[in-house]
């Protein structure tokens, strides 16, 4: 359950949140852009042996080695395709740089409370635990992914569980 009052703080006066738009296929997700440390284009990871599928590997990001999840495999979206437009999205989630393969970036978009709804029951195939909801603009829809609680997730392995 998330803490109204931390809610509440990411909001500015109006009640609106920004969030970082990509894609994957045919789909367009935002995540909070406040867990958006930076943007780099695609280059290729060192495998790490008996890693999870969706786990492309590691980089050095300035003599830090980060983990790089591919989210196209991670949400089974398909066979990934690394193009010019690929690019990897590093994030600070729970104190730990993380990189996140996505098929593209387009904008930051500004949502207000009233444009953000309720994630729908999707059955036992999706997590929807990591959902926030979805947003809409006119006739654009993003589905708002929790970062923090995804990258947390058992089957993530990446961070230790966050405080509630």
């Amino acid at each position: 359950m998330s803490n109204p009052v931390q809610e509440t703080s990411r909001l500015d006066a109006e009640g609106a949140r920004e969030f970082l738009a990509f894609t994957l296929g045919d789909e367009e997700y935002g995540i909070d852009i406040l867990k958006v440390q930076e943007i780099r284009g695609y280059e290729a990871v060192t495998r790490i042996a008996s890693a999870p599928e969706f786990i492309k590997g590691v980089i050095n990001l300035r003599g830090i080695i980060i983990p790089v999840v591919d989210m196209r495999i991670k949400f089974q979206l398909g066979t990934p395709v690394y193009d010019q437009f690929t690019v990897v999205i590093i994030l600070n989630v729970g104190g730990r740089v993380v990189g996140m393969v996505v098929d593209s970036v387009s904008d930051v978009t500004t949502l207000t409370r009233e444009q953000i709804r309720p994630a729908p029951e999707m059955g036992s195939s999706f997590d929807a635990q990591v959902l926030m909801g979805l947003g809409t603009i006119d006739e654009r829809m993003l589905i708002l992914i929790d970062i923090d609680r995804l990258m947390s997730s058992p089957d993530m392995g990446l961070l230790e569980k966050l405080a509630a």
